[in-house]
């Protein structure tokens, strides 16, 4: 399965996350500090980084935007999430691969994760 970075400053979420995603089977690495992004896509090689937009008084899409401007971890995919309306549109130009909208359903977080690591 896949290697996943969880950058999420939620500890409640990312702790329901990881545990969902290391049941079906994926290795998950989990951060609450958006500036290590890069390095642990590195060190880590991870397949698939499911960034939040609001982490820590940090913008998730300069985090995104950053990953892409990277050559070592640019083609890395980006799944990023948010609550906020019209993230999508925001998340998607600074270079998410894909988007999902908070709240959502875990078997809808599931079905985006195996289609982003496809």
């Amino acid at each position: 399965m896949s290697k996943i970075l969880i950058v999420e400053d939620d500890h409640n979420l990312g702790l329901m996350i990881q545990d969902i995603l290391q049941f079906k089977g994926h290795e998950v690495i989990l951060s609450k500090k958006p500036e290590e992004t890069n390095e642990n896509i590195l060190n880590n090689q991870v397949d698939l980084v499911l960034l939040d937009k609001l982490i820590s008084g940090v913008d998730g899409t300069d985090v995104c935007s950053g990953i892409r401007n990277t050559e070592t971890v640019a083609k890395t995919p980006v799944l990023m999430m948010s609550a906020l309306n019209n993230a999508r549109s925001i998340c998607l130009e600074a270079g998410a691969t894909d988007f999902i909208s908070k709240p959502f359903e875990m078997d809808e977080l599931l079905a985006k994760v195996e289609e982003v690591v496809q």
